[in-house]
């Protein structure tokens, strides 16, 4: 056509027309080519060139140099087989008419034009039958056909399991939709395609086999099997030019008797071999009937032909429209030859909802009572194509849709149909665009997991070349599709995949996780190695343990248990990243350097056994221990400066190593599990009442207290006893006066005050170091002067004595008081004489000076060292 000055070519279907005219208009240019169908029209002034469908061409050819009809054997059709006889017999270019067709159509050609030259071109490849299939075993760029909705939906809900997917067409599809479904395919985006027989025309497909689901269609009459011409045309799609196919069936389709689907011998050799019996007759209607009235309509339509290679066409929806309308009132209404033809006109308006006769008649009926009137209303028009306008619903509800604006579109491309017919017809578009993304995004949601496609195509390639991408939010993806996730170095399937596609997901991801996990590794130690963090004795990262940390007995370096998932990694990549790990968690646990000097000493002979087997009670403790717990009966005093040297602070109630109560050391001994006891993160001085005592802290009544701040308390308590009894000793103030508890002093409270340590539990801290407050007596009343202070005295506790207070603390002052009033001597028993001997006379006891804490097995041996032998002199 384009080696002629203008031409016109006619196809059997509007996306055939579409693919021609973009063809050619890149050859001629978008001024010189028009696209004329049903539904759409697109004439530039000077257009030359014009691509139509059959319905839409000038069935004389429009006077072009050169017309074409594609496809003429659909003349056998029953529906649309009138229109193709009409181009075939009518259409004639100036210069050179081409009929394109099988080789079945040559006896007609003969009768009907025995003038014409026949030209047959040759299939350059072979189509070869392969016989029955299962579902699941179809190679790739397989199409399988079948002949309902329903079966077409089975089919591609099945592919998508076992294959990832397939793009779905059908003649109930709009263009724009069938197109979108074939770029789908032949993208490579998926490997099948499930059509109807609308596969077999106008369809070029890189397909290299055909298997058949059913051998068994509905002709609109009757369910009958396919004829061998039919099926060629369906199974040629196979193989393109020198690239041979093959078809089949599939297993398990049979008929409901239980015979199995097959092909039988004479189908098989007449589909391999390109021969098939000649068409013996078209069909054929009168194409310019008279319009005097409807009768003579009809009867013109029903005429029969004069020749004897033609029959009248069985009757089509648009002449079953006009009978069924011309027996109801309307027709009163259609008078004149005019109205007569717009009203056949409007019969012939396609069912493109395949409503059938009578709907389909309802809506023709209500279209000819605005018709008859003149034009559409722009706004009622309008008004239809935004109701129209929604792509909300499912499949079946988006195709209704498409086929509804279709019919519009068709109705606003007839030149006096509808005013403002240029814009109507393009919103029509507009909205047939829209609805068609919207169904082909349905259908495509539906019937395809992009992501299984991927895989399935990538699974038998090198695991080097497969497309995997770590994304930085961890994701794994494959060609923009996430299959899983890395959490640490631990990969985890989506949780979104179904059942059947974990497995495949997890394969393909543990193919690719050497890759992947060597770069996830190289980004961990390039910057990403402040996220790393210990916890539960092990190096975490992002929630995921890398390494299991064991600590020596010497806390010399540890020994990292390497998670499985790091294993995975390749040789180098390990060893680069267990490094960096190991330099990582030494640099950590530097803060436990005092534990570690500890460790050192309890391992080094000179110290003594005596000394050492304080050192591990300690260090199993944490670094804080009592004194009762201590052991401190056994350690010779010797050894006590080499332990001081080492950090060891003995105090009145808590042996401890003072760098380990620093929040650091705290927070590493948690979180390597060595302490399980609760951690206080800041180690505050003092904190609120604990079910559970935190590790370094000591109960002080309703409060907790830090063991080296209560021991700041005890130390400064001790001074100001010692200091008062400097004072006596040198007389430098009045004696203070005695009790059975030594010598009364004063405290002040302003350190534990300044620490948060509340009053009342400062006492009772106090009273668990021996120390018994005793409340000064208010003034008598009209006495004047300052109140008197409180005081304080000391005992320690012997062994085997209980304490007087919970968790060993002293009372307020009224028990101190009452103590020392219960310490007075007894008065003689009042009442007449006993009998026997004659009693003792009992005498108190002058009390013992104070010398310091005596030597007892009790919580406060050795407290006279702490001391230094201040009270009572050296």
């Amino acid at each position: 056509m384009c080696g002629h000055s203008s031409g016109m070519m006619g196809f059997p279907l509007r996306l055939l027309a579409r693919e021609v005219y973009d063809r050619v208009r890149a050859i001629k240019g978008d001024d010189a080519v028009a696209l004329i169908t049903g539904e759409e029209r697109i004439e530039p002034p000077n257009a030359r060139y014009f691509l139509c469908t059959a319905e839409a061409m000038d069935r004389l050819g429009g006077g072009h140099s050169f017309v074409a009809v594609d496809e003429a054997q659909l003349g056998a059709d029953p529906e649309r087989g009138h229109i193709f006889t009409d181009r075939l017999l009518n259409a004639r270019g100036r210069d050179e008419t081409m009929i394109l067709g099988s080789a079945t159509l040559e006896p007609m050609i003969r009768q009907l034009i025995p003038r014409a030259e026949l030209v047959e071109r040759p299939r350059f490849s072979t189509l070869t039958h392969a016989g029955s299939a299962k579902l699941s075993r179809l190679p790739p760029r397989s199409a399988v056909v079948a002949f309902s909705v329903e079966q077409v939906y089975a089919m591609a809900e099945a592919l998508r399991r076992f294959r990832g997917g397939a793009a779905v067409v059908m003649g109930a599809l709009s263009p724009e939709t069938r197109n979108r479904q074939v770029e789908l395919f032949q993208n490579g985006e998926v490997d099948y395609i499930v059509a109807t027989d609308a596969i077999g025309m106008g369809l070029n497909l890189d397909l290299d086999h055909v298997a058949f689901a059913a051998l068994t269609k509905f002709d609109g009459r009757r369910k009958r099997r396919l004829a061998p011409a039919e099926m060629a045309q369906i199974a040629g799609r196979a193989g393109r030019h020198q690239r041979d196919g093959s078809f089949g069936t599939l297993t398990g389709g049979g008929s409901r008797s239980g015979a199995p689907l097959e092909f039988t011998e004479e189908e098989i050799y007449a589909i391999e071999e390109h021969r098939f019996a000649p068409l013996t007759h078209l069909f054929w209607r009168e194409a310019e009937p008279r319009f005097d009235s409807l009768a003579a309509l009809i009867a013109d339509l029903e005429s029969k032909p004069e020749h004897d290679a033609l029959k009248p066409a069985p009757p089509a929806i648009d002449l079953a429209v006009l009978k069924r309308l011309a027996e109801e009132p309307i027709a009163d209404t259609v008078k004149g030859a005019g109205a007569v033809r717009r009203f056949w006109e409007a019969c012939s308006l396609p069912d493109f909802r395949a409503v059938g006769v009578d709907t389909h008649a309802r809506f023709v009926a209500r279209l000819w009572d605005d018709l008859r009137e003149g034009c559409l209303g722009a706004d009622f028009v309008a008004a239809r194509i935004a109701e129209l306008d929604r792509v909300q619903g499912d499949i079946d509800t988006l195709q209704g849709r498409i086929a509804a604006i279709r019919s519009w579109a068709y109705i606003c491309q007839r030149p006096d149909w509808v005013l403002a017919r240029d814009e109507m017809a393009a919103r029509a578009r507009a909205v047939e665009a829209k609805l068609s993304d919207a169904l082909h995004a349905r259908l495509t949601e539906r019937f395809v997991n992009r992501r299984t496609t991927i895989l399935m195509k990538s699974l038998g390639q090198d695991a080097s070349a497969l497309p995997v991408t770590l994304e930085p939010d961890g994701r794994v993806t494959v060609e923009g599709e996430a299959i899983g996730r890395l959490e640490g170095f631990r990969f985890s399937v989506d949780p979104d995949a179904t059942l059947a596609d974990r497995k495949m997901l997890l394969a393909a991801g543990e193919r690719a996780l050497p890759a992947i996990l060597t770069q996830r590794a190289d980004m961990l130690l390039g910057e990403r190695l402040a996220e790393l963090e210990i916890a539960q004795g092990a190096i975490e990262w992002q929630g995921r343990p890398l390494a299991t940390i064991t600590m020596p007995p010497d806390f010399a370096a540890p020994r990292l248990d390497f998670a499985r998932e790091v294993t995975m990694l390749p040789d180098a990549a390990r060893a680069r990243l267990e490094g960096g790990l190991s330099a990582w968690l030494a640099a950590r646990l530097e803060p436990l350097a005092p534990l570690r000097k500890l460790a050192e000493a309890a391992r080094d002979p000179a110290a003594g056994s005596q000394a050492r087997a304080l050192l591990i009670t300690l260090i199993e403790a944490g670094g804080v221990v009592s004194r009762e717990k201590a052991g401190l009966e056994h350690l010779p005093k010797e050894m006590r400066p080499f332990l001081r040297k080492l950090g060891v602070t003995f105090g009145a109630l808590d042996i401890f190593a003072g760098p380990l109560l620093k929040p650091a050391p705290r927070r590493l001994l948690h979180a390597l599990g060595l302490d399980r006891r609760p951690l206080q993160d800041a180690m505050l001085p003092v904190l609120a009442e604990q079910k559970r005592l935190p590790a370094g802290y000591r109960p002080a009544g309703t409060q907790a207290i830090r063991v080296d701040l209560a021991e700041k308390i005890l130390r400064a308590a001790f001074d100001a006893r010692a200091k008062a009894g400097e004072r006596a000793a040198k007389g430098a103030a009045p004696a203070p006066r005695k009790a059975r508890s030594g010598a009364r002093f004063r405290i002040d409270l302003a350190l534990p005050t300044s620490i948060g340590l509340e009053e009342d539990n400062t006492r009772r801290l106090l009273g668990s170091a021996g120390f018994r407050y005793h409340r000064a007596r208010t003034l008598a009343e009209a006495a004047f002067g300052p109140p008197a202070p409180d005081s304080w005295t000391w005992r320690p506790r012997r062994a085997g004595e209980p304490r007087r207070a919970r968790d060993g603390q002293a009372g307020d002052g009224r028990q101190g008081e009452g103590q020392h009033r219960a310490e007075k001597p007894r008065t003689a028993r009042k009442g007449p004489p006993r009998k026997g001997p004659p009693a003792k006379e009992h005498r108190p006891r002058a009390p013992k000076p104070d010398a310091g804490p005596a030597r007892s097995g009790g919580a406060f041996d050795g407290l006279a060292e702490l001391l230094g032998q201040k009270a009572g002199g050296k």
